[in-house]
């Protein structure tokens, strides 16, 4: 006998429920039976967060539940998006803060939370997986559901994944604070939280697969591949990466099950595909979908996407080994990962140029509309920080640049130009889709936060190009007895105008994020827009016209 949707939506309601009870045990287990304190405050905190999910459930369980006006199921997506900017000011700001650090040593205050080594991880896991991990989910959500005409798969699983993933993020940073580390650069966080994350995203990529598999469009769109590619890899790199052995099952504390040059070269096999998988394909996904609707353009070449993609994921897997030039590694697997960098350049370059293109018979859209700005110069940013990575790879150039503040120059032009400012751009496409309303509460806003942002960035890596290469050129200068002509004191103070430029730049791009909040706040809560007569014709929020099958 078929299944009613009322007993399945009572079926997943109870489930929701047990489900979080037992989350709630084990937190309760934690924080009662762990003699480690801050493995203790991690219990409780999930002990907290199940029971508002267990509460929120019952008192969802005797309402009648009312579909959004699209269709489409966009509550997860909402609380995704507000997460984001939330987490995005936090990261931004906590680097801004670092970045004073290492200019002022004395702002480390002394104490061990404030400490650059424990607010370090906590800026980059922010940006990265909090503000980055949350602008993915909501636009992987908005787009499958779009470009597919079928809901999410289930109904508390998208809530579990978008949730869940938010206390791991909330683990994962007080952590940091409190000095549970793992060590592992990107992946810091100990097994307990390493092992709630693989929950959450077996269930995201259920969600995902379920829902591409029960589509009505017979075709799937080039940004879900880019997704999908994304959610795979990104698990494949988090599993072997994180395999480790925990002393207890009440202590934080885990060993690694790889030891020396294994372990960092499974470390940087990991940590490159992070970036290529976590902060390129996904935002690529982005990219593919958001630039095109923003402009009413189709993608300017389907085929070269097609290519884009899969030249991308064959390559970009094998790059690794470059992080470890002349290090114990052996010397062939480093010309392997330069060699594949390098090839790597070229479907990174076609990306770039079919973005770019998207925009021909629609190129005044740069001059009218700053959210187009955004979307493009993130592109552009992306084109150039995937030309500089390649060339960084070369063994011959490697040994100026590695070590070197040359090294965060690149990543900050790819993940403030490229990674932030393609974010930024969805977020201001998809805020007035999901909340109903006509436009957003002020585009003048946006001409700034573009204006005050790109300035940001471009103060930030050029102060850090500079005081790189000026720091490797230092680091190799003899003089003619052969010895060092400078010593790492000389060096440091050399760089510290350079260090004054770069958190400059990064304040400014903290207040031009504060700006998009204020303006996204006041769009969220239905104010009249202030320059409606200014604002472009943008394309409308696609909704589902027929109900698909439950």
């Amino acid at each position: 006998m078929a299944i009613t949707h009322t007993e399945r939506s009572a079926f997943g309601d109870a489930m929701a429920v047990l489900s979080a009870v037992v989350f709630a045990v084990v937190g309760l287990a934690w924080g009662l039976g762990s003699p480690d304190p801050a493995m203790a405050f991690h219990g409780w905190v999930f002990t907290a967060a199940a029971a508002i999910a267990a509460i929120y459930v019952l008192s969802q369980m005797f309402k009648d539940r009312v579909p959004d006006s699209s269709g489409y199921l966009d509550g997860p997506i909402r609380f995704a998006v507000l997460a984001s900017v939330f987490w995005g000011i936090a990261g931004f700001l906590v680097g801004d803060l670092i970045a004073w650090q290492l200019a002022f040593p004395a702002l480390n205050l002394d104490l061990p939370w404030t400490s650059f080594g424990r607010l370090r991880p906590l800026h980059t896991s922010a940006v990265i997986f909090a503000f980055g991990g949350n602008v993915l989910l909501a636009t992987s959500f908005y787009v499958v559901q779009r470009t597919t005409h079928a809901k999410l798969l289930g109904h508390w699983a998208p809530w579990f994944v978008i949730y869940g993933y938010n206390v791991f993020i909330l683990v994962a940073g007080t952590g940091y604070i409190l000095g549970i580390t793992e060590s592992k650069e990107y992946a810091e966080p100990e097994w307990y939280a390493d092992l709630w994350l693989t929950i959450v995203w077996v269930v995201y990529l259920v969600v995902f697969l379920g829902t591409i598999m029960k589509r009505r469009e017979p075709h799937i769109y080039v940004a879900n591949w880019f997704y999908l590619a994304f959610i795979v890899t990104i698990a494949m790199l988090h599993i072997v990466n994180n395999l480790a052995m925990p002393i207890s099952l009440f202590e934080p504390k885990s060993y690694v099950l790889f030891g020396g040059v294994q372990d960092a070269m499974t470390q940087w096999w990991y940590g490159h595909n992070a970036v290529g998988f976590f902060l390129t394909a996904g935002f690529l996904g982005i990219m593919y979908y958001f630039i095109p609707k923003r402009v009413e353009r189709p993608v300017y070449s389907y085929r070269l996407s097609i290519i884009h993609f899969w030249t991308l994921i064959f390559l970009y897997i094998w790059a690794g080994p470059h992080h470890l030039h002349y290090t114990a590694l052996p010397d062939w697997v480093q010309t392997l990962g330069m060699t594949f960098s390098i090839i790597l350049w070229m479907p990174s370059w076609g990306g770039m140029i079919n973005g770019l293109m998207t925009l021909s018979g629609a190129w005044d859209k740069l001059r009218t509309d700053p959210v187009v700005r955004l979307l493009v110069v993130s592109v552009a940013f992306y084109g150039m920080s995937t030309f500089e990575g390649p060339m960084m790879s070369i063994k011959a150039v490697n040994s100026l640049s590695h070590y070197t503040d040359w090294t965060i120059g690149h990543v900050h032009s790819g993940a403030l130009g490229w990674v932030a400012m393609v974010s930024f751009g969805a977020i201001y496409c998809l805020v007035p889709w999901l909340w109903k309303r006509k436009a957003l509460y002020s585009i003048r806003l946006v001409e700034w936060h573009f204006w005050i942002s790109t300035i940001g960035i471009l103060l930030y890596i050029t102060s850090m190009w500079v005081s790189g290469i000026m720091q490797g050129l230092m680091w190799r200068a003899y003089d003619k007895l052969g010895f060092l002509s400078y010593s790492f004191v000389e060096t440091v103070e050399a760089m510290h105008p350079y260090y004054i430029i770069r958190a400059t730049g990064g304040g400014l791009f903290v207040l031009g994020s504060l700006i998009m909040a204020y303006n996204l706040w006041r769009t969220i809560r239905g104010d009249e827009s202030v320059d409606a007569a200014e604002q472009p014709r943008v394309a409308a929020a696609p909704e589902l016209r027929l109900q698909p099958a439950e």
